[in-house]
């Protein structure tokens, strides 16, 4: 019995960054996945310091509401300024470094 043919798949064997990088979603899906990370970073470091949102708040001198935005993990139209602000308010510093494109 013959098998049937098929077109081979052109993304077997690569990985799924390149993928995202050949359909155009590797910057956006990057940013994204920064942001989460950061939001969950800042959340730990609430946690282990026992910082309320409620006093971390205040020590931003911003609302509640804007604190939410800020560790919302979905939410990635937080600007840089705001996330080093909180992550300073909990004794963290925030490092980005740049590195050469694959």
């Amino acid at each position: 019995m013959k098998r049937k043919t098929t077109k081979p798949n052109p993304h077997h064997g690569s990985s799924f960054e390149s993928f995202l990088e050949e359909e155009g979603y590797l910057e956006e899906a990057t940013a994204k996945a920064i942001k989460r990370v950061m939001a969950w970073q800042l959340q730990q470091a609430m946690k282990q310091r026992k910082v309320s949102k409620v006093a971390l708040a205040k020590r931003l001198k911003t609302s509640r509401s804007q604190l939410d935005r800020i560790l919302d993990p979905t939410n990635d139209q937080v600007s840089l300024a705001n996330l080093v602000k909180a992550a300073h308010a909990v004794g963290k510093r925030v490092r980005f470094e740049l590195e050469e494109a694959a």
